[in-house]
């Protein structure tokens, strides 16, 4: 049984308007345990819808999402943030700018907890837990862990999430074009960080990316959604070696048509 299995989602958003637009069509995907898949699409392909979807941030309008053999289809945000880690792209929306790295981390490292323990002042075992995570980011922020996230570049912000993410077991990492914000050095960085903590902490991993060559690069499996439904889906030795060229022939040889979306072609 895979991990998490999406079936026949559909979403319409503005549903009978003149701006009705159904970006899920139908969409099935499963995911298994250890799986880090790296998912491309042109513009409205249903990349964000998807993610959105997993998270609970969209309701669906037909079809069910099964985490774990459970159906999380009705589950809030909330509930579902028990088992689902996020790292955003907009570097803000990670952590909390009005509280230090160490308050940050302390709520994610205390996520899925009783309210009560919240209310409890970080410990000496979790200050040094929080300065040996940050210790290997190499990036000297263990040093500043009373430093508010204000204060931080968006690459350290992406930094510090990622950690954040994998602080608490989660049975799926969802990263949403996470280094789209960042400059090619700094989400060079970052991705090689994402590698890094996947691997070490064997994370069950989606993330969407806007670079066809980041989707082949990184990740064990390479999904590209067009029109709202897994068009290809790519792993293993198929896999290895394969270009961003080779990607788009193969897209050409399914669907039958030329790619004429520059969106899908960015490398």
């Amino acid at each position: 049984m895979a991990l998490l299995s999406l079936s026949n989602i559909h979403k319409t958003f503005e549903k009978g308007t003149v701006n009705e637009n159904h970006v899920l069509r139908g969409l099935d995907l499963d995911i298994e345990q250890g799986d880090f898949i790296s998912v491309i699409g042109g513009n409205g392909a249903g990349k964000s819808t998807l993610m959105n979807s997993i998270a609970g941030v969209v309701e669906i309008d037909k079809g069910d999402i099964i985490l774990d053999g459970n159906s999380i289809r009705k589950a809030s945000v909330a509930a579902r943030s028990k088992d689902i880690s996020r790292v955003f792209q907009d570097p803000r929306m990670g952590t909390a700018t009005n509280l230090t790295i160490e308050e940050n981390m302390a709520i994610a490292y205390r996520r899925g907890k009783k309210r009560s323990f919240f209310k409890k002042s970080i410990t000496e075992a979790e200050r040094q837990l929080f300065k040996d995570k940050l210790f290997e980011l190499g990036l000297g922020l263990e040093n500043r862990m009373k430093t508010d996230a204000a204060f931080l570049s968006g690459g350290q912000r992406q930094a510090v999430s990622l950690l954040m993410a994998s602080l608490q077991p989660s049975k799926i990492l969802l990263l949403d074009e996470h280094t789209a914000a960042l400059d090619p050095k700094t989400a060079a960085f970052v991705l090689e960080l994402t590698d890094k903590i996947v691997q070490e902490n064997n994370l069950t991993t989606m993330m969407v990316t806007h670079s066809m060559q980041q989707a082949l690069n990184h990740g064990t499996r390479t999904v590209m959604l067009h029109q709202g439904q897994v068009v290809l889906d790519v792993s293993g030795d198929e896999r290895k070696g394969m270009t961003v060229h080779d990607l788009l022939n193969m897209f050409e040889r399914t669907r039958g048509e030329v790619v004429e979306d520059d969106s899908l072609i960015l490398s």
